[in-house]
């Protein structure tokens, strides 16, 4: 079992919606995030942040490997300086309240 992130610009959610739907992933998490990185100051003197995502889900080990093979892959992204990126976490064990332990369907 494995966890995925993947970290994008809110521009490219499409495309990473459209790239988990087409690897099979049906139950992940999204959140806004406030990116920061190298780049030119702003016009108030600093860099300003991006607009992020992250989307996370818990996946297994086929599934994960499939993923990260597909952002490798990935094009068509808003920003070719600001790529689509992924990590991939090994989970040694899940736990869920009131439930049995969560097992990931292997799409």
């Amino acid at each position: 079992m494995k966890m995925v992130v993947l970290m994008y610009l809110e521009d490219d959610e499409e495309v990473v919606t459209d790239l988990l739907a087409d690897e099979g992933v049906v139950a992940f998490s999204r959140m806004k995030m406030e990116g920061h990185g190298e780049g030119g100051p702003g016009w108030y003197g600093g860099v300003a942040p991006y607009r992020s995502r992250m989307v996370f889900a818990v996946v297994g080990d086929r599934c994960a490997g499939r993923l990260l093979g597909a952002v490798r892959s990935l094009g068509g992204t808003a920003d070719p300086d600001h790529p689509v990126r992924a990590v991939e976490i090994a989970l040694e064990e899940t736990a869920a309240s009131g439930a049995s332990p969560h097992r990931p369907r292997e799409a």
